[in-house]
């Protein structure tokens, strides 16, 4: 279903100061002329793995490991420096929730907007317009400008977007974190509807219950790299004692 190999992707850090008539000044009077730094940052190197069809494949690591560039080389957002990307099937990419939403418009225009934007007809917006209203829990704010919505309320908006069809093939990125405890749960529950349905998932969390609870493997990055691939509960076990310094209990 998604094959990565020898995937790398670097990132030019280029740290220039802006111009201004302080700074024309100073670099007048350097005695070192200073050149422009271009600094290579490498967010993958040489990362490979498979995801088998059906298959929910975690990715844990340190903040910075790579996890959510992976995704997005995975989705296609992203083009590799190195290596190929091979995706046999429908990508639903569940990244940056709210992402292509137009904070000046209502949350009603925002649904045909992002809609449109996942590759949904409106004839299909149209049909499933209640069930969207219905599971974001904003219906008492449809015709209301987004720009006024708090963050919980917009990733709610977006994730009832997003989930409305059953991809072939799920990027999730730390989204069940969204909204309240409730409807915490209800994303969850959604998710776990699509695994079974047979889809496909790339899932990225510091939460490592969550992990243990849908995952059947994981892939552990660090700095870019794979650190191990193998059984979630065994490598979830592992991870947390080498962050912490102590056991996983459960």
């Amino acid at each position: 279903m998604i094959k990565l190999e020898h995937v790398s992707m670097k990132f030019n850090l280029g740290i220039e100061k802006e111009f201004s008539i302080k700074q024309a000044f100073i670099n007048f009077f350097s005695f070192k002329k200073k050149k422009k730094s271009k600094e290579a940052f490498w967010a993958l190197s040489d990362v490979s793995f498979n995801v088998k069809k059906g298959e929910v494949i975690g990715l844990i690591g340190s903040n910075g490991a790579g996890k959510s560039t992976l995704l997005k080389v995975v989705s296609g957002v992203l083009k590799p420096t190195k290596g190929k990307v091979t995706v046999n099937g429908v990508i639903s990419p569940m990244i940056e929730l709210g992402a292509g939403f137009d904070a000046e418009l209502t949350a009603r225009e925002n649904i045909y907007l992002n809609g449109s934007i996942l590759g949904y007809s409106k004839e299909f917006l149209d049909e499933k317009f209640d069930e969207i209203v219905e599971f974001s829990e904003l219906k008492d704010f449809l015709d209301a400008p987004v720009r006024n919505f708090s963050s919980g309320m917009v990733a709610k908006l977006a994730f009832s977007i997003a989930t409305i069809v059953n991809p072939e093939i799920l990027i999730v990125d730390e989204i069940l974190s969204v909204g309240d405890i409730k409807f915490q749960e209800k994303s969850k529950n959604k998710m776990m509807e699509m695994i079974k349905g047979g889809t496909t998932v790339l899932y990225v969390s510091h939460d490592l219950s969550s992990i243990m609870e849908l995952c059947n493997r994981v892939v552990w990055l660090e700095h870019g790299k794979v650190i191990k691939i193998g059984e979630t509960k065994e490598l979830c076990k592992e991870y947390y004692k080498k962050q912490m310094g102590k056991e996983l209990k459960g």
